[in-house]
């Protein structure tokens, strides 16, 4: 597996598997597991998800030993400040059935964050988490957390595919020593994705699927990606891209599909802010 060097030497699987919106217990446990067997060493859930257990169960049946595995959860709104981390991170703990953690995500950019990346800081020195990082930061909100505080985030993991390229933001995170990671790699379908010509045609040249195609692409880009599935085959098919590579001819036509603009809403909306902040 091919794995990106973090800001402060720890080494991520440049591909994982990610479990939002697998609500049921059974099918999600079922999941991470066929993600193990298949060659996953990287998980990435979140309190807010409500699988952190079903995760957990998975990894502890899967054999396989602990230093091998990267797992990744993250911190919700509700719970943000230094004192509800420190409580928030060992309940997650204790459901994913861990004694560390390889990454630890500030999940939105609302609430404190300052409290909860000083708890975070915290939990980093004393060696219970590998990395600490952030999740839906725009350029000025990462400079800002950046800026006032010791540790630099090793990750901002935010919205990434064709439709939305994030070439500018990257190449800002690039510039920071942070390492982007795609949440919804596939837009979960918008726009009509797995029917777009442009990426079937790719597909069809290196005999590959279009999410095939599209993890591919990502990868190239050193983008940390982290498809989500349910259905065993496409589990194994989103894993199985380290065999081809893309032409510099298809990524110059993939960028072609940039929109540049989110498929599902923009974080800095103020109904957005509201929206997000009372789920609890």
């Amino acid at each position: 597996m091919e794995k990106v060097r973090l800001n402060n030497g720890v080494e991520m699987p440049i591909l994982g598997f990610g479990v939002y919106q697998i609500n049921d217990a059974v099918q999600c446990e079922r999941a991470v597991s066929v993600a193990l067997e298949t060659g996953y060493r990287s998980i990435d859930t979140a309190a807010a998800y409500h699988n952190e257990q079903a995760v957990g169960a998975a990894i502890a049946q899967s054999g396989i030993p602990r230093g091998q595995l990267f797992i990744t959860t993250k911190l919700w709104i509700s719970d943000a400040g230094e004192e509800k981390a420190f409580k928030e991170f060992e309940k997650s703990m204790k459901n994913l059935g861990l004694d560390y953690l390889d990454l630890y995500l500030i999940h939105q950019p609302y609430g404190d964050i300052y409290g909860s990346w000083r708890a975070m800081e915290k939990l980093y020195k004393q060696g219970l988490i590998r990395a600490i990082g952030v999740s839906n930061f725009q350029p000025d909100r990462l400079m800002d957390l950046l800026i006032h505080n010791d540790i630099t985030p090793a990750v901002n993991q935010i919205e990434t595919h064709p439709y939305h390229q994030q070439v500018e933001t990257q190449q800002f995170l690039i510039d920071q020593g942070v390492q982007i990671e795609s949440w919804g790699p596939f837009a979960e379908g918008r726009n009509n994705l797995f029917k777009n010509k442009l990426l079937q045609s790719i597909g069809d040249r290196y005999g590959k699927s279009i999410a095939q195609v599209v993890l591919r692409w990502l990868v190239q880009r050193k983008v940390v990606a982290i498809p989500k599935s349910v259905t065993e085959s496409r589990i194994r098919k989103n894993f199985d891209i380290f065999d081809f590579e893309l032409s510099p001819e298809d990524v110059e036509s993939i960028s072609t599909l940039d929109l540049k603009r989110s498929a599902f809403f923009d974080h800095r909306d103020p109904k957005i802010v509201t929206l997000l902040s009372n789920i609890h």
